[in-house]
């Protein structure tokens, strides 16, 4: 692997990421450093003292007393990758597709909102350096930046857009025609947060954005029908932006007014007449009966999601809800994951367990809170390089040949980590 001259390189598709360990164990000779420990619990301290309260509490706060994100967590713990040996993994490579994209790896930039409370370039920096690295990015609508902004900084980057649901249908369509105009092909509407979950730091302090400095953002300002609301209510957002933020979340982000099976047919045939057909993704399906109820209803895509354990508490662990699901309907739908990723290891063993694609969160929120482009950059080639390592070592030639029988599981036992991990 530190061999820059390795045969692997010219056997892939893909840039050889582990080679970034070797740049950096040598950099060390001329004097430099990684930007940064990218271990999750050393990240998540640096992040702690970069941020803004308000910054810090937003990426960490958990839904009630964590119990679910801890549950995330210990589900990693329960499955033992095997190792195989004498495995020609100079032909190795990490990529893979989604929905017709050819992309680096079988990673992508999961959907965060309001970046820009962790650096003031937020999601123009992600989306560079996903374009960048060649992987997928997922724009949130709750995103500070606009749709047309963050596709710019892209490029021809593979791109979806993650529609939280207003109950202003006109609103609602503007934004995915917005979104398909500029290059988003992917819908992925999130189906577990009309409202945010109660998460105790974020209520103490008031830790609201949207009603305080950042306002409703760009991607609520620069739509042409929010833009109407705002005239009729008699609202300038530029001398009221605590009103205008108020009325972009309550009204179109985080209502709190649920939506259901019916509503969510028309939400994808919309997407689908405004796209030509492209594919219309469900997020935040943890039970068996609703995967199954989105495969009949015809979706090309569902997250297996609890939202990191930032919505509901004492909610299944995302890996568990995983696993069943792939089961039940994982040769009629593309499975993808997230939740709890912090690691290669993590990566590998949600492909194990019936994922094809997965997605990453905290982890490149807390590098770009710590060091902006630079941070995401190191968290995400870090990541890439970790992975790429762990199939040389562990025995595997492609993500293809990752399955059951790559990992062993232990029994699904009350509590398998002794303390409550933040991370």
């Amino acid at each position: 692997m530190s061999d820059p001259n390795n045969p692997n390189i010219a056997n892939r598709s893909t840039p050889q990421w582990g080679l970034y360990q070797r740049e950096n164990f040598w950099n060390t000779n001329e004097g430099k450093h990684p930007p940064f420990n990218t271990a999750p619990e050393e990240l998540e301290k640096l992040a702690e003292k970069k941020l803004s309260e308000g910054g810090w509490f937003y990426s960490s706060c958990n839904a009630g007393n964590s119990w679910t994100h801890l549950a995330n967590r210990q589900a990693f713990y329960r499955h033992r990758i095997i190792p195989r040996m004498l495995v020609d993994t100079n032909t190795r490579d990490t990529c893979t597709t989604i929905f017709g994209h050819a992309v680096s790896a079988p990673i992508g930039f999961a959907p965060i909102g309001i970046n820009r409370i962790y650096h003031p370039t937020g999601e123009l920096s992600v989306a560079r350096v996903a374009q960048e690295l060649n992987l997928a990015y997922a724009l949130s609508s709750a995103g500070s930046y606009s749709i047309e902004d963050v596709a710019g900084a892209n490029g021809n980057g593979p791109r979806f857009f993650q529609l939280y649901q207003s109950h202003d249908d006109e609103v609602c369509v503007s934004m995915l025609e917005r979104a398909f105009k500029n290059g988003y092909d992917v819908c992925m509407l999130t189906t577990d947060t009309w409202q945010l979950a109660w998460r105790h730091n974020d209520v103490n302090t008031g830790n609201y954005a949207f009603y305080h400095e950042h306002g409703p953002g760009d991607i609520g300002l620069q739509d042409p029908v929010f833009q109407e609301r705002l005239k009729d209510a008699g609202v300038d957002p530029t001398k009221d932006p605590k009103r205008a933020g108020q009325m972009w979340i309550d009204g179109h982000i985080w209502h709190g007014r649920a939506h259901t099976w019916e509503k969510m047919k028309w939400t994808m045939a919309q997407w689908k007449r405004i796209s030509g057909g492209r594919p219309f993704c469900l997020k935040g399906i943890q039970s068996v009966a609703d995967a199954k109820m989105a495969v009949e209803m015809g979706v090309d895509g569902i997250v297996v999601s609890n939202h990191a354990g930032r919505q509901v508490d004492g909610a299944i662990a995302s890996l568990d809800a995983l696993e069943k699901i792939a089961n039940a309907v994982g040769d009629k739908t593309y499975i993808m994951y997230d939740s709890g990723i912090r690691s290669g290891a993590d990566v590998f063993k949600a492909l194990a367990l019936g994922a094809k694609f997965v997605f990453v969160g905290r982890l490149w929120v807390w590098g770009l809170g710590i060091a902006g482009e630079t941070g995401v950059r190191h968290v995400m080639k870090s990541l890439l390089a970790d992975f790429d390592i762990l199939l040389n070592c562990a025995g595997f030639q492609s993500v293809d040949q990752i399955d059951k029988d790559a990992v062993d599981s232990l029994p699904n036992a009350a509590q398998l980590i002794g303390t409550v991990s933040r991370v």
